[in-house]
């Protein structure tokens, strides 16, 4: 007996259905999508294959542009013209876009525009997690939370996010190489423990008159006490400063740090030139440093990997017999194992030029 017609043709509809699901290597990788566990333990439905991300907050635009750069659909910030060279020309080249958190409202219709495949975001409590996770809910776009607040938090971090984005290798030798670093620190501070006395009193000065400053449970300064100094600002952090305190002068002379370690550039003059802040040893010694800080400031704002970097520049700085390091020759590796870009002699001599003054 002879096939009817109308099921020879659901036979065939049925084969070209099932050729179609084969398909994931040869049509739009975007087109199936998968459930993931994000790193706040959601669970989140996203394409198998994304390869169009947006970044939600600074820390991760940094996380996406060492991992996987041409994923990037914009960054959260303008790139300064002195800061240029520090990027790839690939990112310079990318529209400025909403960064949840910094601004009032987030610019669905900019953001969705850019046709992402999720949102990448910043799982910290420096953000209310609700309304982030509401707004993205409204722009029917799925976000995938990422926790990275502290450098230890990055080794995981990095390889979440190479095994999301398809780049595994890649980012286990970026964590390896983070891990590293943390194991070497832990090493200094383990020694220093021996001997606490010899650990050196640190005064994080922020903005251009020096007298912001974080807390040393804040991770705005987590480098310092990674780096084996101590913060004198000892206090918890509040949520609603961002973890950024105003302080007096009076406060900070009594403090009496050994080393300042400044954020903004504006700032060592200012001392220098200010009799009250002569009072300081710190001051009249020359011992207040700027931290380096293009493409990312090496300490903070946003915190991010780049504090591998800043933690063993600080760590040299403040105990150059217990931990060594060629500055110069760390920095060229780092930028490019990690930001994909070669630092030439002129460009290192502006980024260390004024570390201390």
């Amino acid at each position: 007996m002879r096939e009817p017609n109308f099921i020879r043709a659901l036979r065939g509809m049925l084969g070209a259905l099932l050729f179609l699901c084969l398909l994931p290597n040869m049509g739009s990788p975007r087109a199936l999508a998968g459930e993931i566990i994000d790193m706040a333990g959601r669970k989140v439905l996203i394409p198998d294959y994304p390869d169009r991300v947006f970044g939600a907050a600074p820390p991760v635009n940094v996380l996406l542009s060492v991992v996987a750069p041409e994923v990037m659909l914009g960054l959260n910030f303008p790139i300064p013209a002195e800061a240029a060279d520090f990027f790839p020309l690939a990112m310079r080249e990318l529209p400025i876009v909403s960064v949840f958190g910094l601004s009032p409202q987030i610019n669905a219709e900019a953001v969705l525009t850019l046709k992402p495949d999720f949102a990448l975001g910043w799982q910290s409590a420096l953000l209310n997690a609700d309304r982030m996770e509401s707004t993205f809910r409204r722009m029917g776009l799925p976000l995938v939370l990422v926790k990275m607040e502290r450098l230890e938090d990055w080794p995981t971090a990095l390889r979440f996010t190479g095994g999301l984005l398809g780049r595994a290798e890649r980012a286990e030798m970026l964590a390896q190489d983070v891990e590293t670093t943390l194991a070497r620190l832990q090493t200094l501070r383990v020694n220093l423990d021996a001997a606490p006395k010899r650990r050196l009193r640190v005064y994080y000065a922020e903005g251009p008159d020096g007298l912001s400053t974080a807390c040393h449970a804040s991770l705005r300064a987590s480098a310092i006490e990674l780096a084996g100094g101590y913060n004198v600002r000892r206090c918890s952090p509040g949520t609603r400063s961002h973890g950024t305190e105003r302080i007096g002068l009076e406060e900070v002379l009594l403090l009496a740090p050994d080393i300042i370690i400044a954020h903004d550039p504006a700032f060592p003059a200012l001392a220098r030139a200010d009799s009250r802040w002569q009072h300081l040893a710190a001051v009249r010694e020359n011992r207040i440093c700027l931290a380096p800080r293009w493409p990312h400031n090496w300490i903070d704002r946003p915190p991010s990997v780049m504090q591998a970097l800043g933690a063993q520049w600080l760590a040299n700085l403040l105990y150059p017999q217990d931990f060594p390091l060629d500055l110069k020759a760390e920095t060229r590796r780092f930028y490019q194992l990690f930001l994909g870009v070669p630092i030439n002699d002129a460009q290192l001599e502006s980024l260390l030029l004024a570390s201390c003054v």
